[in-house]
């Protein structure tokens, strides 16, 4: 099968067998894959990446080994699926002490599709435990199921956050995941505003009847930036972004950290004590939130793809995803069979629905 590699900052193709499986795994054949913010940083040295990247996907199963009634279950479904894989899964005899409490995204000894010991979706194929399998249900197109992962890391701040009592929430952030967060958020806070950079990524949360206003991404963001708010999420992947959240997060508020970037952020504690902020680090969520707002139609990510590459085409794809005014690229691993040109002259998949 077809693959790409990190290996010393550059992405490269390989050519080897399909993966082998574990008792109670899947190998699913990927039909789409989502380039995110981590891989770029992958790619830059982030966690010191050595492998295949990608934790963004939706796919097919095509085998499993296991019990028939796991297979008849499974075999031939469209799946996401969840990235962490637990020290059970794994095998371990012993479990530890996070399973046992049911934090398998915090457990010890766990590998992260694409991102952590473990083989991601920048490939024809991958493998996962079936218990990280979610169906994509029926009706519902690949360009909208590869956003359940990403999705899903938006529904946590509501798991980990009362927003009942909030009337107004910030999102700092234009990007692919702010523009999410700030669309979970809009499903249940009266007023979102984002503040971002970037003109034509503000329109499409302007376009959803949200609130923006523009910053520069510097220090004079401090001086221009008045308004407070409960709840505020910093999103924009970037060191600069932290500053300007504590400034905006009004006395016992709360300050929700999103980013994930290489290097460190400078930050000033003063604020956080002075203001008694609570702030809460979110990383993944629940799939079957992100999979019920999307079958809804509560949301709709499909506004956000920019352009779809073909899986071979999967440097230039990263390269391009990294330029001005990208949003979501995608990376379809198949023929040019099947692959359109959309209006703006980038190349988009026509939706495989099951049952068609």
């Amino acid at each position: 099968m077809l693959s790409f590699r990190i290996e010393k900052g550059k992405l490269k193709a390989t050519s080897g067998p399909l993966p082998k499986l574990r008792p109670g795994w899947a190998l699913v054949r990927v039909d789409l894959a989502g380039i995110c913010n981590t891989d770029v940083e992958l790619l830059h040295g982030y966690y010191n990446f050595r492998g295949v990247p990608g934790h963004e996907f939706a796919g097919t199963v095509e085998q499993v080994r296991g019990v028939a009634s796991e297979r008849k279950k499974w075999v031939g479904r469209r799946v996401c699926g969840e990235i962490n894989i637990s020290c059970r899964a794994l095998g371990r005899h012993s479990v530890c002490a996070f399973c046992r409490r049911g934090l398998k995204a915090h457990c010890t000894r766990r590998t992260v599709l694409g991102i952590i010991g473990h083989p991601g979706a920048y490939a024809e194929y991958l493998t996962l435990p079936l218990e990280n399998l979610h169906a994509v249900p029926d009706g519902m197109s690949d360009e909208r199921a590869v956003f359940v992962e990403p999705l899903a890391a938006a529904c946590e701040i509501l798991e980990q956050v009362d927003v009942r009592k909030v009337r107004e929430a910030a999102v700092l952030g234009d990007g692919k995941l702010a523009q999410l967060i700030a669309r979970v958020l809009s499903t249940s806070v009266p007023r979102v505003v984002m503040y971002g950079k970037h003109d034509e990524k503000l329109a499409l949360a302007r376009r959803t009847g949200m609130t923006t206003k523009r910053v520069r991404g510097d220090t004079s963001d401090l001086k221009r930036a008045q308004e407070k708010f409960r709840l505020v999420v910093e999103a924009t992947g970037a060191p600069t972004g932290l500053a300007l959240a504590q400034q905006i997060t009004e006395p016992r508020g709360t300050l929700v950290l999103k980013s994930t970037f290489h290097g460190a952020a400078p930050v000033e504690t003063r604020p956080l004590v002075v203001k008694e902020i609570t702030v809460i680090g979110s990383r993944c969520g629940p799939f079957g939130q992100a999979v019920a707002l999307l079958r809804s139609g509560k949301i709709d990510p499909t506004a956000l793809i920019t352009r779809t590459f073909l899986l071979s085409d999967a440097p230039a794809a990263i390269r391009f995803a990294q330029g001005p005014g990208v949003m979501k690229v995608l990376l379809k691993p198949q023929s040019e069979k099947g692959v359109t040109q959309s209006s703006q002259g980038a190349q988009r998949p026509r939706s495989r629905v099951r049952g068609d």
